[in-house]
C-alpha cells in the first residue's frame, strides 16, 4: 500500500540515515498531501498517514521511525487548518516515539509534536493530558538534546493555552447573556480539555522527586492557574500535598517557584473568601432594607402574603449571590474552596523536619483562622499537638508564625459561642437555640471567686493586654451578630449562604483537654506554659465540661507542680485554685491532701519550691481557706517528722510572705470570734513545731501564754534543731514584720509578759550572735527603767497552772480593771471569750510528747540495727554494713587529727628544751666571766624569753606608778639587792630545773 501512495524513492529517503535526504523526502510528501487536499480526495489522505505510521514510525529501524516522523510532521503542515480531522491517526503514533529507547527518536518526535502543534494550534489540547504526561518524563531526560527539543514543545504547549483561554474569555464577553443557547454554541472546542480529567494526572506526576520534573509541574501549574476561567484553586487539595514537598528540593530555582506560586494560591484564597463575606454583607444589608421597607409600606397586609411577596422580591439577590441570577461576573464568585480538606493535609507539615515546609504549612494554618472559623475551631484538638511545640523552634520566623497561630486559634476558640450547660429538661423545638456569643464575654459562668476572676481572666503567656484585644474585637462584633440573629429570626426562608452560620460544628472541649494535657511532658517551658494557658481560658469558659475531679486530669496537675520552671509552676496553680474556685469544699480538701502528699513524697520540692507554691496559691485564693485546711490535715497527720517540717515551713511563709499581710493582721485582731477560731485551729496544727507555736503566740500577742509554753520547753529535750529554728525566730524579731513587738517593749505596763517571754527565750540560746543580738535588744529597753515591771511571779504562771474555771475569768477581770488584756493588749470586749488556753497547752504537751516517743523509737532502732545487723539480712544487713564503714572513716578521721595533734606537741617540746639550753648555755658562760648573770630575761610559760627592755620598762612602770609622794630608789642597793636574788637563783637551780620539766610536760 505504501508503494501505491508513496513512491520508491520516498520510501527510500524517508529510511535514509542522511537527515538531508529523509528531509527532501519529507518536502515531497508534503506536495503530495497538499495535490490530495486540493483534490479533495480524504481517502488518499488517510491511506497515506496510515502508510507513514505503519511502515515507518512503527518500523525497527530507527533511521526509519525519524523518517516517517518527520513525514508526519510535514503532513500536518500540508493539511494546515483541516488537520485537526486526522489528529486521531497522526498525534498516537508520535506520542508512542516519545519513550523510544534511541534518544534521536525522541527528539525527533519532539520536532514532530511541535510542527503538529504549530499548525493544530486548540485542536491539539484534546491530548492535553498525554502531551503533559510524556513531556513531564522528557523535561528529566539524560539527553540535552532531547531535554531542550520538550521545553520548545513546552513553551509552545503554554502558549496554545494561554491563546485558548484569551479566545474563551473574549467569546463570552461578546455574547448576550439573554440567550443561553448562543452561548452554549460560542464555546469554542477547547472544551474538550477537562481540568477534572487532568488533575489526576497531575496528583501522580506532582510526586515526581526529580528536579527537572518537579520544575515543570510548578511551571505548568502557574500557567493553569492564571487563566481565571478554569479556578485551579478549587481542586488545590488534589495536588497540595504534594506540591508542598517542593519546597524541600535541593535545587534553589524549584523552591523559589513552588514559594510563589503557593504564596498566589493563599492570595487568591484570600480574596475568594474576602469577595464572598462582601456579597454575604451585601446580602444581608439588602435584605434589611428590603425588610424594613416591607414593615413600612405594608403593615396592614397579612404576615403571609408579605413573606410570599418578600420571598418573591429577594429571588434575584439570592440568584446573585450563587452565581446564578443576571449580575455580573466577578472572578472569584461561585468558587469554593475546601478548606477541611487543606487543613488536613496540612497537619503532618506543620511537624515536618523541613523548615521551609513547616514555616508555609502554619502561614497557611494561620491565615486560614481569619478566613474559615467555623471549619478550624473543628481542628483545634488536633492543631494544638503541632502549634505548641513550635512556640520553642530554634528558627525565628517559625516561632514568630507559630506564636500567632496560636494566638489566632486562642482567640477564635475564646469568642466561639459558649457550650450550653446540662439542663434538667429539654427546650420545646419550637424554641430557638440562644446564642450565647452575643452576650458579654465578661459575665463567666458562675463567677463564685470575683477577685480571683478578675486577677486571672486572661492570663496568656506574659501579654497582658490580650484580654483587652480580645474583648474589644467581641464588642465591635456584637452589634453586627445581634442584628443578623434578629433578621434570622424574623425571615421565614433561611439565607442559603448562612447556613455554615446557623448550624456551627460543636467544639470539643475533651479532646482539646486531652490534647493539652499531653503537652505537658513536652521539654520546652514555653510550650508547657501555652498548655496551662489554654486550659486557664477552656476552664473559665466550661467549668462544667473539662477539668473535673474524676476525669484523671487532676493528677497531672499535681505531678505539674515538681516541674522545673517557675513560669510553669505559676500557670498551674492558677488552674488548679480557678478549678478549686469552681468547685465545692471536698474538691479543694482533696487538692490540699494530695499537695500535701506531693510534699511528703517529693522533699526536695517542698525545699526548693514548696514556698512558691503555698504563696502563689494564696494569690490566687483566699489564704485564710488554705492555712485553715492546710491545718486541719497536718493536725491529724501521722508522719510526724512531715508534719513538724511542713508546720516549720507554713509558718515561716506566714510570718514573712508579703501575700499574707491580711492574715497576719486577723491574727493580730483576735477581738473577733473568727480570729480566735482561726488561732485555734492554727495553734493546734503548729503543735508540731514548737517554735512555730511559740512564734503564732507572738504574731497573736497572747504574750503570756507564750511564756507558758517556754517553761513546757524544759520538760522535753533540747534537740540542736530546736535551737537553730529559735536562732531564726531571733532573726525574724529584728525584721519589719515583729516591728509592733518591738515597740511593746516601751510599753511594759501594758505588754507585762513580753518582757518575760523575750527573756524566757533568750535562756534558751546558747552563747551565739543571736543571744547578743536579742540581749542588746532588751539591754537597751531594760536600761530605761523598766524591768522592775517585768512580772516576778505569776499565780497563773502559765496558763495551764490555774484552774481552767478561773484562768478566762482572771484574764476577763484584768483586762476590765486596766482597759487591757493581760494576753499582751489584745483588747477582748465583755462579750467574747478568748481562747481556751489550758486546754490548747495541754494539746502542746500531749503532741510534743508523741514527737520526742517517737525521736526515741528512731534511736532505738537505730541502735538495734548496729547491734544485730550483723545476723539480720537484705536491706537491714546493708544499712548496717554502710553504718560501720561510716564509724570506721570517722575513726580513722579522728585517728589521723590525734596524731596531727602529738607531732605538733612534740615539735613545741623539742623547740623550748633546745631555747632553753641556749639560755643556760649563755647563763653559765656570763657567770664564769665574773659578769651579771641574765636576771633581766624570764622565762615565759609558752617556752619563750621576755627582752630585757620589756622588764626595764616594767620596773620604770612600777616606779612611776607609785605616785608622785614615792621615794626615788636608790640604784646602789637595787644593784646589791639583784646580787643578792642571783646567788640564791644559783642555789635555787634545780629546783627550776624541775619546775620546768613540769611545765614542758604540761
Amino acid at each position: 500500500m505504501s508503494d501505491y501512495i508513496l513512491s520508491p524513492q520516498v520510501s527510500r529517503g524517508l529510511s535514509d540515515k542522511l537527515y538531508d535526504k529523509r528531509k527532501g523526502a519529507a518536502l515531497e510528501v508534503e506536495r503530495v498531501i497538499r495535490e490530495f487536499v486540493i483534490a479533495g480526495d480524504t481517502a488518499k489522505i488517510k491511506l497515506t498517514i496510515q502508510a507513514l505510521v505503519t511502515d515507518f514510525v512503527y518500523s525497527v529501524s530507527p533511521n526509519a521511525r525519524n523518517g516517517g516522523l518527520i513525514g508526519l510532521a510535514a503532513t500536518s503542515i500540508s493539511l494546515a487548518g483541516g488537520v485537526s480531522t486526522y489528529l486521531e491517526s497522526i498525534v498516537p503514533p508520535v506520542l508512542v516515539c516519545f519513550a523510544d529507547q534511541d534518544s534521536r527518536v525522541r527528539y525527533y518526535a519532539c520536532e514532530s509534536m511541535y510542527n503538529i502543534a504549530k499548525v493544530a494550534r486548540g485542536s491539539i489540547l484534546r491530548y492535553f493530558n498525554e502531551l503533559f504526561d510524556a513531556m513531564s518524563k522528557l523535561y528529566a531526560d539524560a539527553e540535552m538534546s532531547v531535554k531542550n527539543g520538550a521545553e520548545l514543545l513546552d513553551r509552545l504547549v503554554k502558549d496554545i493555552v494561554h491563546e485558548q483561554s484569551i479566545a474563551y474569555s473574549g467569546a463570552i464577553a461578546h455574547i448576550d447573556d439573554q440567550d443561553p443557547q448562543q452561548l452554549a454554541l460560542a464555546l469554542p472546542q477547547v472544551s474538550q480539555f477537562s481540568l477534572p480529567r487532568f488533575i489526576p494526572l497531575l496528583a501522580e506526576r506532582v510526586y515526581s522527586k526529580n528536579s527537572w520534573t518537579r520544575n515543570y509541574l510548578v511551571t505548568w501549574i502557574a500557567v493553569l492557574d492564571s487563566i481565571p476561567d478554569l479556578e485551579l484553586v478549587s481542586y488545590l487539595p488534589d495536588f497540595l500535598d504534594g506540591l508542598l514537598y517542593f519546597l524541600s528540593d535541593s535545587n534553589p530555582d524549584v523552591r523559589t517557584l513552588t514559594q510563589k506560586l503557593l504564596s498566589d494560591f493563599l492570595t487568591e484564597i484570600r480574596e475568594v473568601a474576602e469577595l464572598q463575606q462582601q456579597q454575604q454583607h451585601e446580602h444581608l444589608q439588602a435584605r434589611l432594607k428590603q425588610l424594613q421597607l416591607s414593615d413600612s409600606q405594608q403593615g396592614s397586609l397579612d404576615r403571609d402574603g408579605n413573606d410570599v411577596a418578600l420571598a418573591r422580591d429577594m429571588d434575584p439577590l439570592e440568584s446573585e449571590s450563587t452565581g446564578q441570577g443576571k449580575g455580573s461576573w466577578v472572578p472569584g464568585q461561585g468558587v469554593s474552596i475546601h478548606y477541611a480538606k487543606i487543613v488536613k493535609i496540612l497537619k503532618p507539615h506543620l511537624t515536618s523536619n523541613d523548615e521551609d515546609i513547616q514555616e508555609t504549612a502554619l502561614r497557611w494554618i494561620n491565615e486560614f483562622m481569619s478566613l474559615a472559623k467555623e471549619v478550624m475551631i473543628q481542628f483545634t484538638p488536633t492543631l494544638i499537638p503541632a502549634v505548641l511545640p513550635c512556640l520553642a523552634h530554634k528558627v525565628n520566623s517559625i516561632r514568630a508564625i507559630a506564636s500567632e497561630a496560636n494566638l489566632s486559634l486562642y482567640r477564635l476558640v475564646y469568642e466561639s459561642a459558649l457550650p450550653s450547660e446540662p439542663q434538667p429538661a429539654a427546650s420545646p423545638q419550637g424554641t430557638p437555640n440562644v446564642d450565647r456569643s452575643a452576650q458579654p464575654r465578661s459575665q463567666s459562668p458562675r463567677p463564685q471567686s470575683p477577685k480571683f476572676q478578675d486577677r486571672s481572666a486572661m492570663s496568656f503567656g506574659t501579654s497582658a493586654s490580650l484580654a483587652s484585644k480580645l474583648t474589644s474585637g467581641v464588642s465591635r462584633e456584637q452589634s453586627t451578630q445581634s442584628s443578623r440573629d434578629s433578621i434570622a429570626d424574623r425571615t421565614a426562608s433561611p439565607v442559603p449562604t448562612q447556613k455554615p452560620n446557623t448550624e456551627q460544628p460543636e467544639f470539643d472541649y475533651v479532646a482539646t483537654v486531652n490534647a493539652l494535657t499531653l503537652q505537658f511532658l513536652n521539654e520546652h517551658e514555653q510550650t508547657r506554659v501555652a498548655s496551662l494557658e489554654w486550659l486557664l481560658m477552656l476552664h473559665k469558659r466550661a467549668p462544667h465540661l473539662i477539668l473535673a475531679i474524676d476525669d484523671g486530669s487532676f493528677p497531672l496537675l499535681l505531678k505539674t507542680l515538681s516541674d522545673p520552671s517557675e513560669e510553669v509552676i505559676k500557670r498551674d496553680l492558677q488552674l488548679l485554685a480557678q478549678i478549686s474556685s469552681h468547685s465545692d469544699d471536698a474538691y479543694f480538701c482533696n487538692f490540699m491532701r494530695n499537695m500535701l502528699s506531693l510534699f511528703s513524697t517529693d522533699r526536695r520540692l517542698l525545699e526548693n519550691r514548696g514556698s512558691v507554691i503555698i504563696r502563689q496559691l494564696c494569690v490566687s485564693l483566699n489564704s485564710e481557706r488554705i492555712y485553715r485546711t492546710l491545718a486541719e490535715i497536718l493536725e491529724k497527720d501521722e508522719d510526724l517528722e512531715f508534719a513538724n517540717t511542713m508546720v516549720q515551713n507554713l509558718n515561716i511563709i506566714l510570718i514573712t510572705a508579703p501575700e499574707l499581710a491580711d492574715l497576719r493582721k486577723r491574727l493580730k485582731s483576735v477581738d473577733s470570734r473568727d480570729g480566735q477560731a482561726l488561732f485555734a485551729v492554727l495553734y493546734r496544727s503548729w503543735c508540731h513545731n514548737p517554735v512555730s507555736t511559740f512564734a503564732l503566740c507572738l504574731m497573736a500577742q497572747y504574750y503570756e501564754h507564750a511564756v507558758a509554753l517556754l517553761q513546757s520547753f524544759a520538760e522535753f529535750e533540747i534537740t540542736v534543731n530546736l535551737l537553730i529554728q529559735v536562732d531564726k525566730l531571733v532573726q525574724l524579731i529584728e525584721s519589719p514584720v515583729f516591728t509592733y513587738l518591738r515597740l511593746q517593749l516601751l510599753e511594759p505596763e501594758r505588754y507585762p509578759h513580753l518582757f518575760k517571754c523575750l527573756y524566757g527565750l533568750l535562756m534558751l540560746l546558747p552563747q551565739s550572735t543571736a543571744f547578743a543580738t536579742l540581749r542588746n535588744r532588751l539591754t537597751s529597753v531594760s536600761s530605761m527603767g523598766f524591768i522592775h515591771l517585768i512580772p516576778k511571779t505569776s499565780n497563773s504562771g502559765a496558763s495551764g497552772a490555774m484552774p481552767a474555771s478561773n484562768s478566762v475569768s482572771a484574764l476577763t477581770s484584768s483586762s476590765r480593771s486596766k482597759g487591757t488584756g493581760s494576753y499582751g493588749g489584745s483588747h477582748l470586749n465583755h462579750h467574747t471569750e478568748g481562747p481556751k488556753f489550758p486546754e490548747l497547752l495541754s494539746h502542746f504537751r500531749t503532741t510534743q510528747g508523741r514527737h520526742e516517743r517517737s525521736r526515741r523509737q528512731a534511736v532505738q532502732a537505730l541502735l538495734r540495727l548496729n547491734t544485730y545487723g550483723n545476723s539480720s539480712s537484705g536491706l537491714a544487713g546493708a544499712a548496717h554494713y554502710s553504718q560501720q564503714q561510716q564509724h570506721f572513716q570517722q575513726h580513722q578521721q579522728k585517728h589521723q587529727r590525734k596524731q596531727q595533734q602529738q607531732m605538733e606537741h612534740q615539735q613545741l617540746q623539742q623547740q623550748v628544751q633546745h631555747q632553753q639550753q641556749l639560755y643556760d648555755l649563755a647563763h653559765n658562760t656570763h657567770h664564769s666571766s665574773g659578769g651579771e648573770p641574765y636576771t633581766s630575761r624570764t622565762y615565759q610559760q609558752d617556752g619563750s624569753f621576755a627582752s630585757p627592755t620589756e622588764s626595764e620598762h616594767d620596773s620604770q612602770t612600777r616606779g612611776s606608778s607609785a605616785g608622785p609622794g614615792a621615794q626615788p630608789t636608790n640604784t646602789i642597793t637595787g644593784t646589791s639587792r639583784r646580787r643578792t636574788r642571783d646567788r640564791q637563783s644559783q642555789q635555787d637551780t634545780p629546783q627550776r630545773d624541775s619546775t620546768r620539766s613540769v611545765v614542758n610536760r604540761s
